[in-house]
């Protein structure tokens, strides 16, 4: 019965949280804006309200399907408790990165960074990651979000679909290297997900430009994959351009473009 009553309560979450990211999708959809969320503020209960449901959703908004399917979780009982989240098969051992570092360059229409993953601390990650640039995945994606507050300055990139959504069939977890005091310096290469969802990593990213405070959400922080060695200001000279025009004046695409030509590794 307690375990029936957990899967209850975590389905009510999970139909609760996607509610929130249904409103907000809709709400940005009216605005012409894309992925503007976590978007960072205080002051006002208003503020409070809007970042309580950013949170959940970094990387991607619920499909019709996603909703549906946690609609029954809370409708359907659960004789036991669900089992332990694991990856899919196509997603790469984390035995083939632990313990190793690679190097190597990723290079956007605007200059290129010199980056650095780290298999030790994030071998799952650094596994994931290394297999996508050896296949080339990145090549022609874009890096549709740029975020330009006092605190919170990152680049975010690497959505197949280029608007911030994520691929259904490609997710993975666990969470790995997540700073205990939500601080990311300025360097980090950090993996967006889903909102509230341990395995809810996938293929984009987010490079930080300048030290960044993102609070933590139910399942925890961000995975720091890695960092930028060299070439960090191409990332600020992006921001320091500026934003599209949008109704958020420190979160939203950048104002001129930014394409991957090539992200390589060895």
């Amino acid at each position: 019965m307690a375990a029936s009553s957990r899967s209850a309560r975590e389905a009510k979450r999970r139909v609760q949280q996607m509610e929130a990211k249904r409103e907000l999708r809709k709400e940005q959809d009216k605005r012409r804006k894309r992925d503007n969320v976590l978007a960072i503020g205080a002051g006002t209960a208003a503020v409070v309200v809007a970042l309580v449901l950013q949170l959940t959703v970094f990387a991607s908004n619920p499909t019709e399907d996603e909703y549906a399917a946690a609609q029954a979780g809370l409708t359907t009982p659960s004789a036991t408790p669900s089992a332990s989240p694991s990856n899919a098969d196509n997603i790469p051992k984390p035995e083939t990165a632990a313990g190793q570092t690679f190097t190597g360059e990723l290079k956007l229409n605007s200059g290129t960074l010199g980056v650095e993953l780290d298999g030790t601390n994030a071998p799952q990650a650094a596994a994931v990651f290394k297999s996508l640039a050896d296949q080339n995945f990145y090549a022609g994606l874009n890096c549709h979000r740029l975020t330009t507050a006092e605190t919170f300055g990152v680049l975010q990139c690497g959505s197949k679909a280029g608007d911030g959504s994520s691929d259904p069939s490609f997710t993975w977890g666990p969470l790995e290297n997540t700073p205990p005091d939500n601080t990311y310096p300025a360097g980090t290469i950090a993996v967006a997900r889903s909102g509230g969802n341990a395995y809810g990593n996938g293929t984009q990213f987010f490079i930080v430009y300048k030290d960044t405070v993102i609070p933590a959400d139910a399942a925890g922080g961000y995975t720091v994959v890695g960092k930028v060695t060299s070439g960090l200001d191409v990332v600020s000279n992006i921001a320091a351009a500026g934003l599209k025009p949008g109704d958020n004046a420190t979160d939203g695409a950048p104002a001129e473009p930014v394409t991957i030509d090539s992200f390589s590794l060895k």
